[in-house]
Parts: structure tokens; C-alpha cells; sequence
């Protein structure tokens, strides 16, 4: 069996890729635009998402380690089952051959680069489900400097919590360690509550909750944030300015406002303000 999905079976998987891609096949959406998604709302995302159909790519209701901390970054996904001793020994066998060290949740990290976020499929366990504690989390944070998306547990959160460039979506905290799983792929689609996950999906994770975003729609959602901001910076000056009424600015805007936030945009530029 394979530990990690082939490079090529990643490059399948993610065929829409418009970017350059990992040694391990994974789309790599540049920097410039995971830093620019800092600034997204979920709403803005969800807006983008469900236009193409990609109805099932959020998901709420989680314990976050840093409250309020925007998580941004490409997706390295993993799924654990529950332990079934021979598939558990398979798994073992193969990951020793193939040099990989620790424990089955250390193998996952080993492959984090920086900007990844670990998106594990734990399916929902807390109690001996605790992927991380205080010494991966810190081996997580270096290696990525954004953090992960746990589908399950972590413990020692008195010491996860005073790491400063790291936050996780997780189900809890418990003081249990992990046990009683099998680590079954690296790199492949999981299930994350009610979303599909693939490798090198953007994560967004704000107080709203986590929504993944596809690599070929990662573009239109920064640039689509981008303009909504500006049309409501716009919207705001007019109505202090009281050119227009609330009623004509929280609406569709007519022939006349457009061309009007159309002059504004070129002003604005023009004295160096965007």
C-alpha cells in the first residue's frame, strides 16, 4: 500500500490546478494570494464557491486554539480510521520500510512544508483521538507557520495556546493520548464534517468556521473580496458625503452610481489611495 498518494494520482485528483505543483503533486497557490485571502470573509468565499457548484466546502462548530486568529493555507490532507489490528500492521510495516519515524500522527507532520495546513479526517474523535499535543503543535508550527484543521481531538492545549504562529480547528480538548487509530493516506480527498477536502485546497479558517477552497477558484474569490471592499469603502464616503441615500447604495446600484464608483476608482488611483 502506499502511505502518501502518488504525485500522480495527486496531479489527477487536482487536474483544475492552475499553478505550480509540489515535489508530492499537490497544487502550490502562490504566497501573494494566500496573503491577500487573509482578508476574506467565509461569506465572500461561500459566494464564490456556490456559483460553481461547490455547495459542500464549509464547515462550523469548532474549538479554536487562538480565537479570532485567521487561518490561511494549502491543504495536506489525511484520514485515520479506527484501529483495526491487521490493516494496523500493514500500516506499520509500510511505514518503517518507507523510513517514516514515530508515530503514525508524526508521519503526517514530517511531510508539512511551510503555508501547508494539516487537514486531518479523525472522524470526530476526542477521547484518544488527540492528534496533537504541546511537542507537535510546536513541530507543526515551525514547519508551517499556519497551523491545522483536526476533524478530532488535542491535548495539552495549556501549552498549544502560548504558541504564537500557530492556530487549529479541532472537535476539543482532552487529556487522553492518541490511540486505537490507523493512519490510512496521505495526500487523498477526506471528509471533513460536511466538506470535501482535496491536497492543496486553500483552507480559510475564521471565527464563521472553516471552508476549502479549491485551487482554480482561489483567484476569483481574493479578487471578488477585493471589489466588494472597495464598492462598500465607496458606499460609505457617498453616504457620509450624503450623495446617496441608504436606500440607493443597499441596493443594485443604478447606470449613474456605477459610473460614478467607476470615476471614484480612477481618482483613487490616480492620487495614490489604493
Amino acid at each position: 500500500m502506499n502511505i502518501a498518494n502518488p504525485p500522480e494520482a495527486v496531479e489527477e485528483l487536482t487536474r483544475k490546478n492552475p499553478f505550480d505543483r509540489y515535489p508530492d503533486g499537490r497544487p502550490k497557490v502562490p504566497d501573494d494570494l494566500l496573503e491577500r485571502m487573509k482578508l476574506v470573509t467565509t461569506e465572500q468565499a461561500w459566494g464564490v464557491l456556490r456559483q460553481h457548484g461547490y455547495n459542500h466546502q464549509f464547515e462550523g462548530n469548532w474549538f479554536c486554539t487562538h480565537p479570532g486568529k485567521i487561518l490561511v493555507g494549502r491543504a495536506l490532507t489525511a484520514m485515520m480510521v479506527p484501529m483495526r489490528p491487521d490493516l494496523h500492521e500493514i500500516v506499520e510495516e509500510t511505514g518503517k520500510a518507507e523510513g517514516r519515524i514515530g508515530g503514525q500522527n508524526s508521519w503526517v507532520i514530517d511531510m508539512l512544508q511551510l503555508n501547508d495546513v494539516m487537514v486531518v479526517d479523525m472522524f470526530g474523535k476526542v477521547e484518544g483521538g488527540t492528534f496533537v499535543g504541546d511537542n507537535l503543535s510546536a513541530a507543526l508550527q515551525r514547519r508551517t507557520k499556519a497551523g491545522a484543521v483536526i476533524d478530532g481531538g488535542i491535548r495539552d492545549f495549556q501549552g498549544i495556546m502560548k504558541l504564537k504562529d500557530i492556530v487549529i480547528f479541532c472537535r476539543g480538548v482532552h487529556p487522553s493520548a492518541i490511540t486505537d487509530t490507523t493512519l490510512v493516506g496521505i495526500n487523498i480527498p477526506v471528509r471533513i464534517g460536511r466538506a470535501t477536502v482535496l491536497p492543496g485546497d486553500v483552507v480559510l479558517g475564521t471565527p464563521t468556521g472553516v471552508i476549502f477552497i479549491p485551487p482554480h477558484l482561489v483567484e476569483e474569490v481574493v479578487k471578488r473580496s477585493e471589489e466588494i471592499r472597495l464598492r462598500d469603502r465607496f458606499g460609505k464616503q457617498r453616504l457620509r458625503e450624503g450623495r446617496y441615500t441608504p436606500g440607493q447604495i443597499d441596493t443594485k446600484w443604478t447606470e449613474e452610481i456605477e459610473e460614478d464608483f467607476k470615476n471614484w476608482l480612477k481618482e483613487m488611483k490616480r492620487s495614490g489611495k489604493l
